[in-house]
């Protein structure tokens, strides 16, 4: 069959890497091996039982049908009354917008601040849907190399070291994905306050916010008027498969998120935003936080773990479940190293290239969503290593 020509832009979208891995450690456990599983970032515990039972209740109910665009009225005002009790926050419900997914939020949101030819600055390492995203819009993904001597974040002096008049948006992600580090308060505002006077949007991706084990950061929400915010049910609440994420809109670009929104999902999935109502109820609270603090003891092995075994690591991560390891004392190469890992000890993990360029090939993401003794299984296999 001949194949008819696909769109341009998408010819420019990189696929993820780990992908073909995650393929190969099917292959390998269809064959009877058991494979230790650290590239996945999905949360291994199931969606809390209050969740799931409010879910199957509006089912049965017969709550099916479409709610509003922009989402429940009901979870609207639960999400707003969740930033005031959390971050003593005000938010207007009214800008509070549902979706299928915060990727769908992400869609939305840089179908606002995007147009050909823009710039969006986003830091290197970061999680790579982004960048695509970018460009499927026509932008330009301007990737600024971080490093540990700034937590893996973006700075205002290197923003201003980077800056040219075709950046229209810069994106921040905190705690962040491949890296778990968090931008500290007060670098925040100093961002906010740099975009606000560039006259650019910013954009700030929070999907790990509950998941954080030291202090828990600030909330970029009302920072300034050309500040987003996305958010999602799937990570610290456990409801990945049910897609349901949301946007703190700026009140002016409301209007542009609803019409969009009309045309691309017309509303996010029913019976997950009923269920999503009792996520911030004190019985489900309870189950959250003790699945924070597993998480926080699988950072704690796994970290100490990796680096007795040669990784490098100078930032301890803060918060998601990630942990983003210098991997030279092992090869040259990240992604021929895991590859040989999977297949040799079958043990699978994330190389750095599915999250940027600068020092791609010296590092490699580890998700400790899978519970400790399979870490310790991991542990075991990767120190065989060197012997």
């Amino acid at each position: 069959m001949t194949k008819v020509k696909v769109s341009r832009r998408l010819q420019d979208v990189s696929a993820f890497h780990v992908m073909s891995l995650m393929a190969q450690a099917k292959q390998l456990e269809a064959q009877g091996n058991q494979v230790i599983h650290m590239e996945m970032g999905e949360p291994d515990f199931s969606t809390p039982q209050p969740i799931i039972d409010a879910g199957i209740e509006a089912l049965r109910s017969g709550i099916t049908h479409y709610t509003p665009t922009l989402g429940l009225p009901a979870l609207r005002e639960a999400i707003a009354s969740f930033y005031l009790k959390e971050y003593n926050v005000a938010v207007e419900a009214e800008q509070i917008v549902i979706t299928p997914g915060s990727a769908t939020a992400l869609q939305l949101v840089l179908n606002v601040m995007v147009s050909e030819g823009d710039s969006v600055i986003i830091p290197d390492p970061a999680y790579p849907s982004t960048h695509n995203l970018v460009r499927l819009l026509g932008g330009k993904v301007l990737q600024i190399a971080v490093n540990e001597d700034s937590l893996w974040q973006l700075t205002v002096e290197l923003l201003e070291e980077h800056w040219d008049n075709s950046i229209n948006a810069v994106l921040l992600a905190s705690p962040s994905n491949p890296t778990g580090t968090i931008i500290s308060d007060i670098q925040l505002q100093k961002i906010a306050d740099f975009c606000e006077v560039k006259g650019v949007f910013l954009l700030v991706d929070e999907i790990y916010h509950g998941l954080v084990y030291e202090q828990a950061p600030k909330t970029a929400v009302g920072l300034n008027d050309n500040t987003f915010v996305i958010n999602s049910f799937s990570k610290f609440y456990g409801m990945t498969g049910w897609r349901v994420g949301w946007i703190v809109s700026p009140k002016a670009y409301l209007d542009d998120v609803n019409k969009l929104a009309q045309h691309t999902f017309l509303a996010a999935p029913t019976p997950g935003q009923y269920a999503a109502l009792v996520a911030f109820e004190d019985e489900t609270h309870k189950v959250l936080i003790a699945r924070r603090d597993e998480f926080k003891a699988r950072r704690d092995y796994l970290y100490d773990a990796l680096t007795n075994l040669g990784f490098k690591m100078r930032v301890k991560p803060q918060g998601a479940f990630y942990i983003y390891a210098d991997c030279s004392e092992f090869c040259e190469d990240s992604f021929d190293f895991v590859s040989k890992v999977l297949q040799e000890k079958h043990v699978a993990f994330t190389p750095g290239i599915d999250f940027g360029e600068a020092g791609a090939k010296q590092h490699v993401r580890f998700a400790y969503t899978t519970n400790i003794e399979n870490l310790k299984t991991g542990i075991k296999r990767l120190s065989e290593l060197k012997s």
